[in-house]
């Protein structure tokens, strides 16, 4: 009987080996099957092997064409990685893992699309009420398109489907649109044009790839109904005034702008407003007045004539007896008369010399223009008004001036506190320089003053500046500072002419250290919400920028934000965060590390090669936790008189030459701050049977129906095999089924 034990057991032992060897060796792929890129993006398929420690790995595409992609080899793992995805890389991928003899297979197919932009609507003008106008919807850069589907509509009224199935020659991007023409209407206001485009990719992605774009309908109405209406009345005399009112119909509603028509077919631009209102009328202002309504797409005007009568004679000149005058402007000096129908005109410099301008005498006024005054002009000007016998002269004294710009203010470089600074006032083409005075002033007080008091030979534009050297503190940011120039004219002038630029003084102050403020810790449990709050002092205030030091020493930016929340930490936000405060003066830094802990999980305890071994056979128990940094692994001996702590190798106990007494239960305990996890096996430790030196009938039964038996499960388990393995086959069966 201890015979027929012995053999049996040996049976069992080799039955184990062979199904040991049948599940050693195993490969695995991500994605399992297929998987879905858009170009431009970037994929990596990986290929991993279990039950062999040195497995080697190769890629190829099933039409063997090129990989178009970067293969990286680590341990059981093999990536390829394909950055950026493109026509090249739409194929079906082979990894083929070998270990030692054996040798494995496996498929990934890689299907590509492009839907980069949202479509794109074009209108062929404005829209303008019972005008036909043409849409075009256009979706850029679509594959394939021949899964594309477009949808066009009004609202939620749909005015045009198309699906486009003609057949691609050829893999490429391309731009497909949808056009529809209608004829906007009143009631289209306020609705939307909607363009969606739908991509159909594969069975890969069931729900289709939806982009949509919406364009508010702006319609238009051309202005019509142009109404004018005139106060007093369209008769009047010199001297009266008039206002004309003016109104139009349109969408949007039309800007109304009056002009008076010239006697040379041209018309001249009055204003830009409802309501013109002429004053002082002259009989020259008589004519034909022109309302004209515009908007975006049309233009509609109205005319009015204005008569305007003339008054009893009176003679006088314009703009006075003294007109101060800018060199490069324009004066026209005005002789007017009222009560002569015919008068005659001349005009002449107290001293005789050349007018140096144009006149021009019309009916009862005459004008000389200067134009541009030069320095030449400063004169007085005498006007003489010859009616039949009686003569009368008038005269305007015209003296010149150049103040054609405000100061510039020019800082010697940006204001930063304690630097010093050097500012300049410049007055440019200052004419007469005699009559000048600068002064700079920061507030109230009063910095630096200078009369220019120096004389000159001659006529000419002349440039001068201030300047003076402070030094910027913060207490100076929000003052302003003034630079006010005088020009002191003439006696006619009781007040100067003046002119001042002002500059804001902002003095940068460099961001301090930054102060980061973690709630509620800085170490946390996953899933915590965490809030980091950081501030920096300086002027201007310091923009502050959130990033992540990422583990090859770039950083990625985060947010512009005070304050970085997290919401629900998990482990992999672990690491080292920067708050950056940066204003124009520079730039200062300051780190945080944050910690997320995570409670011990998916532990597993095992006994290698089995929980069931014999007398004097080695085994080892072992405990490993997944993905959990900083935990501890006990290993425990249970006893009824107390457990026993192994010593254990990163989770490892190994039992040489077990011993009845090694039998028992064993417990893994793995924790950390957060938590624990148990797992607990029962270790079975069977005595070893001697062997007796007899041979009995029923052990050469026994020894000659295994030599049967174990070749027919031995097949059994072959097959079987065979049969139920997914997503791989052997190489060489395969070449024998090509054959």
């Amino acid at each position: 009987m201890p015979g027929k034990v012995a053999v049996n057991f040996g049976v069992s032992n080799i039955l184990w080996i062979v199904f040991a060897a049948s599940q050693a060796f195993k490969i695995e792929t991500s994605p399992e099957y297929r998987t879905l890129a858009q170009i431009g993006n970037s994929i990596m398929l990986t290929c991993s092997t279990e039950g062999c420690e040195s497995p080697s790995f190769s890629w190829r595409t099933q039409i063997d064409s090129p990989l178009n992609g970067k293969v990286k080899n680590e341990g059981t793992k093999s990536t390829l990685t394909m950055d950026p995805v493109s026509f090249e890389n739409e194929h079906s991928y082979l990894c083929t893992a070998t270990c030692g003899s054996g040798k494995l297979e496996k498929e990934i197919q890689v299907a590509i699309y492009s839907f980069p932009k949202d479509p794109e609507i074009h209108l062929s003008g404005p829209l303008e009420v019972g005008k036909p106008i043409t849409v075009k919807c256009v979706v850029p850069d679509v594959y394939p398109f021949d899964r594309l589907e477009m949808d066009l509509l009004k609202d939620d009224h749909l005015m045009k489907k198309e699906e486009f199935l003609e057949d691609m020659d050829r893999k490429s991007l391309e731009t497909k649109s949808l056009e529809v023409t209608f004829t906007p209407v009143i009631e289209d206001i306020g609705k939307a044009l909607v363009c969606r485009a739908k991509l159909h990719i594969d069975e890969i992605d069931s729900v289709p790839k939806e982009r949509e774009t919406t364009k508010e309908l702006e319609v238009y109405i051309s202005p019509k109904n142009t109404v004018i209406s005139v106060h007093p009345s369209t008769r009047l005399q010199e001297g009266d005034s008039v206002t004309m009112t003016c109104s139009s119909e349109g969408l949007p509603a039309p800007e109304i702008f009056w002009s008076k028509k010239l006697d040379n077919e041209y018309v001249q631009l009055l204003s830009g407003k409802a309501t013109l209102t002429l004053i002082a009328m002259r009989m020259e202002d008589s004519g034909i007045y022109v309302c004209e309504g515009v908007n975006l797409i049309g233009r509609n005007r109205k005319e009015v004539e204005l008569i305007v009568q003339e008054k009893p004679f009176t003679v006088d000149i314009s703009p006075g007896p003294w007109v101060a005058a800018q060199i490069g402007d324009s004066v026209v000096l005005t002789c007017g008369v009222t009560g002569c129908e015919s008068p005659s005109f001349s005009w002449r410099t107290q001293i005789d010399s050349p007018l140096s301008g144009k006149v021009r005498s019309e009916g009862t006024e005459s004008t000389l223009t200067l134009s541009p005054v030069s320095l030449e002009n400063e004169h007085s000007y005498l006007c003489t008004v010859t009616c039949g016998r009686k003569k009368q002269e008038k005269g305007v004294h015209v003296e010149l001036y150049s103040f054609p710009r405000d100061p510039e203010i020019e800082m010697s470089g940006l204001l930063v506190n304690g630097n010093p600074a050097t500012v300049s006032c410049t007055v440019s083409d200052v004419y007469p320089l005699d009559h000048l005075e600068v002064r700079l002033l920061k507030g109230e007080a009063v910095l630096m003053n200078k009369h220019f008091l120096e004389e000159t030979d001659m006529k000419s534009l002349e440039t001068r500046s201030l300047e003076m050297t402070f030094t910027p503190s913060p207490e100076d940011s929000g003052k302003v500072l003034i630079c006010q120039a005088k020009l002191h004219i003439g006696e006619m002038e009781s007040e100067p002419k003046q002119r001042q630029n002002t500059q804001t003084l902002y003095v940068n102050v460099a961001p301090k250290d930054p102060t980061i403020l973690v709630s509620p810790s800085s170490i946390l449990e996953e899933g915590s919400s965490v809030n980091m709050t950081c501030y920096s002092d300086g002027f201007p205030a310091p923009k502050i920028l959130w990033s992540r030091q990422l583990n090859n020493g770039d950083v990625q930016p985060l947010s512009e934000n005070t304050t970085l929340t997290l919401p629900s930490t998990k482990m992999e936000d672990s690491g080292i965060y920067v708050c950056e405060g940066i204003n124009q003066a520079g730039i200062s830094r300051k780190e945080v590390e944050l910690i997320i802990q995570v409670s011990p999980k998916d532990i597993q305890l095992t006994a290698f090669p089995s929980e069931s071994v014999k007398e004097g056979d080695t085994v080892i128990i072992s405990c490993t936790c997944a993905n959990v940094p900083e935990t501890w692994i006990i290993l425990k001996k249970k006893a009824e008189s107390g457990d026993t702590v192994l010593k254990s190798i990163d989770g490892a106990y190994t039992i040489r030459k077990a011993q009845l007494e090694d039998a028992g239960v064993y417990e893994c305990e793995s924790k950390n701050e957060v938590g624990s996890q148990l797992r607990s096996l029962t270790l079975d430790v069977k005595g070893r049977v001697n062997n007796k030196d007899y041979f009995s009938p029923e052990l050469l039964v026994l020894y000659c129906a295994s030599s049967l038996i174990i070749p027919a499960i031995g097949m059994l388990i072959y097959f079987a095999r065979k049969a139920n393995m997914k997503g791989s086959y052997s190489l060489v069966e395969a070449q024998k089924a090509k054959v």
